[in-house]
Protein backbone atom coordinates (compact mmCIF):
# COMPACT_ATOMS: atom_id res chain seq x y z
CA UNK A 1 0.00 0.00 0.00
CA UNK A 2 1.43 3.57 -0.65
CA UNK A 3 2.89 5.07 2.36
CA UNK A 4 1.43 7.88 1.87
CA UNK A 5 -2.54 6.55 1.58
CA UNK A 6 -1.90 4.25 4.51
CA UNK A 7 -1.41 7.56 6.38
CA UNK A 8 -3.84 9.74 5.81
CA UNK A 9 -6.35 6.60 6.67
CA UNK A 10 -4.32 5.98 9.79
CA UNK A 11 -4.91 9.79 10.86
CA UNK A 12 -8.93 9.95 9.86
CA UNK A 13 -9.56 7.38 11.92
CA UNK A 14 -7.50 8.77 14.87
CA UNK A 15 -9.37 11.90 14.76
CA UNK A 16 -12.56 9.80 14.56
CA UNK A 17 -12.27 8.48 17.38
CA UNK A 18 -10.63 11.22 19.72
CA UNK A 19 -13.85 13.64 18.05
CA UNK A 20 -16.30 10.98 19.34
CA UNK A 21 -15.72 12.32 22.73
CA UNK A 22 -16.92 10.51 25.90
CA UNK A 23 -18.92 11.90 27.88
CA UNK A 24 -17.75 13.73 31.52
CA UNK A 25 -17.34 12.24 34.22
CA UNK A 26 -20.99 13.27 35.42
CA UNK A 27 -22.43 10.61 33.87
CA UNK A 28 -20.08 8.01 34.28
CA UNK A 29 -22.32 5.88 35.99
CA UNK A 30 -22.40 1.99 35.07
CA UNK A 31 -24.95 0.66 32.93
CA UNK A 32 -28.55 1.03 34.29
CA UNK A 33 -31.65 -0.37 33.43
CA UNK A 34 -33.43 0.52 37.08
CA UNK A 35 -36.40 3.12 36.68
CA UNK A 36 -34.47 5.73 38.58
CA UNK A 37 -37.49 8.83 40.05
CA UNK A 38 -36.01 11.99 39.48
CA UNK A 39 -38.96 14.20 41.50
CA UNK A 40 -42.47 12.93 43.10
CA UNK A 41 -45.41 13.28 40.82
CA UNK A 42 -47.23 16.33 42.37
CA UNK A 43 -51.43 16.34 41.93
CA UNK A 44 -51.01 20.30 42.38
CA UNK A 45 -48.45 20.19 39.22
CA UNK A 46 -50.58 22.58 36.16
CA UNK A 47 -49.97 22.86 32.51
CA UNK A 48 -50.34 26.81 31.42
CA UNK A 49 -52.03 25.02 28.30
CA UNK A 50 -55.05 23.65 30.18
CA UNK A 51 -57.60 26.64 29.55
CA UNK A 52 -56.26 27.02 26.06
CA UNK A 53 -59.57 27.61 23.79
CA UNK A 54 -57.42 27.77 20.88
CA UNK A 55 -57.85 25.25 18.25
CA UNK A 56 -56.33 24.67 15.06
CA UNK A 57 -57.91 26.08 11.89
CA UNK A 58 -58.61 24.77 8.25
CA UNK A 59 -55.20 25.20 7.19
CA UNK A 60 -54.19 22.22 9.20
CA UNK A 61 -56.58 19.71 7.72
CA UNK A 62 -56.19 20.09 4.16
CA UNK A 63 -54.94 16.61 4.01
CA UNK A 64 -51.20 18.23 3.66
CA UNK A 65 -48.26 18.47 5.54
CA UNK A 66 -46.36 21.95 6.21
CA UNK A 67 -42.39 21.48 4.64
CA UNK A 68 -40.01 24.09 6.20
CA UNK A 69 -36.63 24.02 5.26
CA UNK A 70 -33.70 26.09 7.13
CA UNK A 71 -29.96 26.98 6.56
CA UNK A 72 -28.17 25.64 9.54
CA UNK A 73 -24.56 26.56 11.50
CA UNK A 74 -24.06 24.44 14.32
CA UNK A 75 -22.09 24.70 17.31
CA UNK A 76 -20.28 21.78 17.64
CA UNK A 77 -16.90 20.55 19.21
CA UNK A 78 -14.76 23.74 19.01
CA UNK A 79 -16.52 25.22 15.50
CA UNK A 80 -19.59 26.54 13.83
CA UNK A 81 -20.61 23.75 11.37
CA UNK A 82 -22.87 24.42 8.29
CA UNK A 83 -25.82 21.82 7.79
CA UNK A 84 -29.42 21.66 7.21
CA UNK A 85 -32.75 21.28 8.92
CA UNK A 86 -36.45 20.60 8.11
CA UNK A 87 -39.13 20.72 10.45
CA UNK A 88 -42.29 18.49 9.49
CA UNK A 89 -45.81 19.98 10.62
CA UNK A 90 -48.62 17.67 10.34
CA UNK A 91 -52.08 16.48 12.22
CA UNK A 92 -53.13 13.12 12.40
CA UNK A 93 -55.30 10.75 15.39
CA UNK A 94 -53.17 9.71 17.90
CA UNK A 95 -53.76 6.85 20.31
CA UNK A 96 -53.49 8.23 23.98
CA UNK A 97 -53.11 4.78 25.74
CA UNK A 98 -50.70 3.15 23.38
CA UNK A 99 -49.38 6.85 22.82
CA UNK A 100 -48.84 6.07 18.70
CA UNK A 101 -50.82 6.74 15.77
CA UNK A 102 -54.32 5.64 15.23
CA UNK A 103 -54.15 3.26 11.72
CA UNK A 104 -57.01 1.28 12.41
CA UNK A 105 -59.44 3.33 13.74
CA UNK A 106 -60.75 0.44 16.18
CA UNK A 107 -59.74 2.26 19.62
CA UNK A 108 -61.99 4.97 21.23
CA UNK A 109 -58.56 6.50 23.20
CA UNK A 110 -58.16 8.43 20.16
CA UNK A 111 -57.19 12.26 19.65
CA UNK A 112 -56.22 14.62 17.21
CA UNK A 113 -52.98 15.87 17.39
CA UNK A 114 -49.91 18.55 15.88
CA UNK A 115 -46.83 16.55 15.38
CA UNK A 116 -43.75 17.81 14.75
CA UNK A 117 -40.88 16.37 13.08
CA UNK A 118 -37.34 17.64 12.96
CA UNK A 119 -34.45 17.03 10.99
CA UNK A 120 -30.97 18.18 11.79
CA UNK A 121 -27.89 17.36 9.53
CA UNK A 122 -24.65 18.77 9.53
CA UNK A 123 -20.91 17.43 9.26
CA UNK A 124 -18.47 17.96 11.42
CA UNK A 125 -15.09 17.70 9.55
CA UNK A 126 -14.70 14.50 8.53
CA UNK A 127 -18.38 12.90 9.14
CA UNK A 128 -21.50 13.96 9.30
CA UNK A 129 -24.53 13.73 12.31
CA UNK A 130 -28.02 12.98 11.87
CA UNK A 131 -30.57 13.62 14.36
CA UNK A 132 -34.13 13.30 14.45
CA UNK A 133 -37.07 14.66 16.72
CA UNK A 134 -40.60 13.63 16.67
CA UNK A 135 -43.11 15.55 19.15
CA UNK A 136 -46.88 14.74 19.40
CA UNK A 137 -48.57 17.40 20.92
CA UNK A 138 -52.64 17.18 21.57
CA UNK A 139 -54.80 19.84 19.90
CA UNK A 140 -57.64 19.47 22.46
CA UNK A 141 -55.72 20.95 24.91
CA UNK A 142 -58.32 21.57 27.35
CA UNK A 143 -58.30 17.04 27.61
CA UNK A 144 -55.04 16.76 26.76
CA UNK A 145 -52.85 19.82 28.33
CA UNK A 146 -49.75 18.29 28.10
CA UNK A 147 -47.88 16.78 24.99
CA UNK A 148 -48.03 12.62 24.99
CA UNK A 149 -44.71 11.49 23.93
CA UNK A 150 -41.51 12.63 22.12
CA UNK A 151 -38.93 10.39 20.28
CA UNK A 152 -35.22 11.46 20.20
CA UNK A 153 -32.87 9.55 17.51
CA UNK A 154 -29.23 10.89 17.01
CA UNK A 155 -26.46 8.91 14.43
CA UNK A 156 -23.39 9.72 13.69
CA UNK A 157 -20.01 7.64 12.25
CA UNK A 158 -19.41 6.97 16.00
CA UNK A 159 -23.13 5.02 16.86
CA UNK A 160 -26.29 6.10 17.62
CA UNK A 161 -28.31 7.05 20.54
CA UNK A 162 -32.28 6.57 20.74
CA UNK A 163 -34.09 8.36 23.08
CA UNK A 164 -38.32 8.39 24.36
CA UNK A 165 -40.08 10.28 26.50
CA UNK A 166 -43.68 9.37 27.20
CA UNK A 167 -46.38 10.85 29.67
CA UNK A 168 -47.59 8.42 32.56
CA UNK A 169 -50.04 9.89 34.87
CA UNK A 170 -48.17 13.17 36.34
CA UNK A 171 -44.80 11.94 35.15
CA UNK A 172 -42.82 11.84 31.93
CA UNK A 173 -40.99 8.56 31.33
CA UNK A 174 -37.94 8.75 29.91
CA UNK A 175 -36.01 5.76 28.54
CA UNK A 176 -32.39 5.65 26.62
CA UNK A 177 -30.68 3.81 24.53
CA UNK A 178 -26.73 4.21 24.18
CA UNK A 179 -23.79 3.43 22.82
CA UNK A 180 -21.52 4.88 25.25
CA UNK A 181 -20.87 2.24 28.55
CA UNK A 182 -20.96 5.09 30.36
CA UNK A 183 -24.52 5.48 29.46
CA UNK A 184 -25.93 2.46 28.56
CA UNK A 185 -29.62 1.54 28.59
CA UNK A 186 -31.37 4.34 30.97
CA UNK A 187 -35.01 4.59 32.19
CA UNK A 188 -35.82 7.49 34.65
CA UNK A 189 -39.20 9.77 35.89
CA UNK A 190 -39.78 13.25 36.05
CA UNK A 191 -42.12 15.13 36.82
CA UNK A 192 -44.64 16.22 33.80
CA UNK A 193 -43.02 19.76 33.78
CA UNK A 194 -42.50 21.72 30.39
CA UNK A 195 -40.96 20.32 27.87
CA UNK A 196 -38.57 22.18 25.36
CA UNK A 197 -39.67 19.88 22.86
CA UNK A 198 -43.34 20.79 22.49
CA UNK A 199 -42.63 25.00 22.53
CA UNK A 200 -42.88 24.87 18.41
CA UNK A 201 -45.85 22.71 18.64
CA UNK A 202 -47.52 25.37 21.03
CA UNK A 203 -46.14 28.44 18.89
CA UNK A 204 -48.16 26.93 16.23
CA UNK A 205 -51.38 26.14 18.43
CA UNK A 206 -51.81 29.38 20.97
CA UNK A 207 -48.05 30.76 21.12
CA UNK A 208 -49.76 33.08 23.66
CA UNK A 209 -50.09 30.70 25.89
CA UNK A 210 -46.35 30.07 26.45
CA UNK A 211 -45.06 30.35 29.63
CA UNK A 212 -43.34 33.39 31.30
CA UNK A 213 -41.25 34.51 34.24
CA UNK A 214 -39.02 33.07 36.07
CA UNK A 215 -37.75 30.09 38.39
CA UNK A 216 -40.21 28.12 35.24
CA UNK A 217 -38.95 24.34 35.12
CA UNK A 218 -38.21 22.75 32.21
CA UNK A 219 -37.01 19.43 30.79
CA UNK A 220 -34.58 20.79 28.27
CA UNK A 221 -34.57 19.68 24.35
CA UNK A 222 -33.17 15.91 24.17
CA UNK A 223 -30.92 17.54 20.67
CA UNK A 224 -29.48 19.60 23.39
CA UNK A 225 -28.62 16.98 26.05
CA UNK A 226 -27.67 14.60 23.99
CA UNK A 227 -24.86 16.88 22.44
CA UNK A 228 -24.01 18.19 25.87
CA UNK A 229 -23.64 14.52 28.03
CA UNK A 230 -26.18 16.32 30.45
CA UNK A 231 -28.39 13.99 32.54
CA UNK A 232 -32.45 13.97 31.41
CA UNK A 233 -34.13 15.85 34.30
CA UNK A 234 -35.74 19.36 35.22
CA UNK A 235 -34.02 22.13 34.92
CA UNK A 236 -34.79 26.14 36.23
CA UNK A 237 -34.74 28.60 33.32
CA UNK A 238 -36.19 31.73 32.79
CA UNK A 239 -38.62 32.86 29.89
CA UNK A 240 -39.77 35.89 28.10
CA UNK A 241 -41.97 36.68 25.05
CA UNK A 242 -41.02 39.70 22.98
CA UNK A 243 -41.50 41.31 19.82
CA UNK A 244 -38.14 40.12 17.64
CA UNK A 245 -36.01 43.21 17.27
CA UNK A 246 -32.64 41.49 15.64
CA UNK A 247 -31.05 41.71 12.08
CA UNK A 248 -30.75 38.05 11.47
CA UNK A 249 -34.38 36.82 11.06
CA UNK A 250 -37.06 38.43 8.30
CA UNK A 251 -40.87 38.37 8.34
CA UNK A 252 -44.43 39.53 9.33
CA UNK A 253 -44.98 41.05 12.95
CA UNK A 254 -41.86 38.77 14.37
CA UNK A 255 -42.08 37.96 17.86
CA UNK A 256 -39.13 35.72 20.08
CA UNK A 257 -39.96 33.58 22.98
CA UNK A 258 -36.32 33.33 24.87
CA UNK A 259 -35.50 30.82 27.42
CA UNK A 260 -32.65 31.16 29.44
CA UNK A 261 -30.83 27.88 31.75
CA UNK A 262 -28.59 29.67 33.97
CA UNK A 263 -27.27 26.23 34.59
CA UNK A 264 -25.74 26.15 31.12
CA UNK A 265 -25.12 29.48 30.62
CA UNK A 266 -27.61 29.02 27.38
CA UNK A 267 -29.88 30.97 25.66
CA UNK A 268 -32.12 29.64 23.37
CA UNK A 269 -34.67 32.17 20.81
CA UNK A 270 -37.00 30.89 18.82
CA UNK A 271 -38.26 33.63 16.29
CA UNK A 272 -41.70 32.95 14.94
CA UNK A 273 -44.72 34.99 12.81
CA UNK A 274 -47.11 36.38 15.22
CA UNK A 275 -50.09 35.93 11.86
CA UNK A 276 -51.39 32.95 11.42
CA UNK A 277 -50.30 30.08 10.83
CA UNK A 278 -47.49 31.74 12.99
CA UNK A 279 -44.42 29.96 10.81
CA UNK A 280 -41.15 29.73 12.85
CA UNK A 281 -39.29 32.05 11.24
CA UNK A 282 -35.59 29.83 12.98
CA UNK A 283 -33.86 29.79 16.20
CA UNK A 284 -30.67 31.09 17.99
CA UNK A 285 -28.99 28.80 20.56
CA UNK A 286 -25.92 29.73 22.38
CA UNK A 287 -23.96 27.94 24.88
CA UNK A 288 -20.61 26.63 26.08
CA UNK A 289 -19.22 24.63 22.94
CA UNK A 290 -18.36 20.96 24.85
CA UNK A 291 -14.62 21.31 23.77
CA UNK A 292 -13.21 24.61 24.39
CA UNK A 293 -15.79 26.25 26.50
CA UNK A 294 -15.81 29.09 24.16
CA UNK A 295 -19.28 30.88 23.96
CA UNK A 296 -20.77 29.81 19.91
CA UNK A 297 -24.37 30.08 18.82
CA UNK A 298 -26.18 27.65 16.49
CA UNK A 299 -28.46 29.61 13.74
CA UNK A 300 -31.50 28.00 11.35
CA UNK A 301 -32.44 30.64 8.93
CA UNK A 302 -35.98 29.46 7.24
CA UNK A 303 -35.39 29.30 3.51
CA UNK A 304 -38.84 27.54 2.39
CA UNK A 305 -42.18 26.30 3.03
CA UNK A 306 -43.93 24.02 1.16
CA UNK A 307 -46.93 22.16 2.19
CA UNK A 308 -48.26 19.49 0.33
CA UNK A 309 -48.78 15.66 1.10
CA UNK A 310 -45.22 14.56 0.95
CA UNK A 311 -46.02 10.60 1.96
CA UNK A 312 -47.62 10.24 -1.46
CA UNK A 313 -45.01 11.47 -3.31
CA UNK A 314 -42.59 8.30 -3.37
CA UNK A 315 -41.90 7.34 -6.89
CA UNK A 316 -38.83 8.03 -9.14
CA UNK A 317 -40.76 10.82 -10.97
CA UNK A 318 -39.34 14.04 -12.66
CA UNK A 319 -42.12 15.63 -10.80
CA UNK A 320 -41.16 14.38 -7.31
CA UNK A 321 -37.61 15.33 -7.68
CA UNK A 322 -38.93 18.80 -8.78
CA UNK A 323 -40.73 19.24 -6.04
CA UNK A 324 -37.35 18.13 -4.01
CA UNK A 325 -34.93 20.59 -6.20
CA UNK A 326 -38.38 23.21 -5.26
CA UNK A 327 -38.04 23.14 -1.30
CA UNK A 328 -34.11 22.60 -1.67
CA UNK A 329 -33.75 19.84 0.66
CA UNK A 330 -30.29 17.76 -0.21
Amino acid sequence: MNKSIWLLSTIAIVYLFVACETPPSESTASLKTATTSLSAPTSSLVSPFTNSTNTLDKYWYQGKGELNVYSLEQNRYQDIHPGEALLVFVTEDFLTDRQVKNDRYESANSTPILKMNGITRFTTGLYDYSIMTSVFTPVKTRDFPRTLKVTHSAQDWCGQVFSQINLKGEEYQYQQFSYFESEGDDQKNASANLLEEELMNRIRMDYQRLPVGEDLKFIPGLTFLRLKHKPYQTYTATASLKDYEGADFTGEKLKAYVLEYPEFQRTLTIVFSSVAPFYIEGWLDSYPSVFDGKMRTTKALRSNTVLLDYWSKNANTTANAELREQLNWR
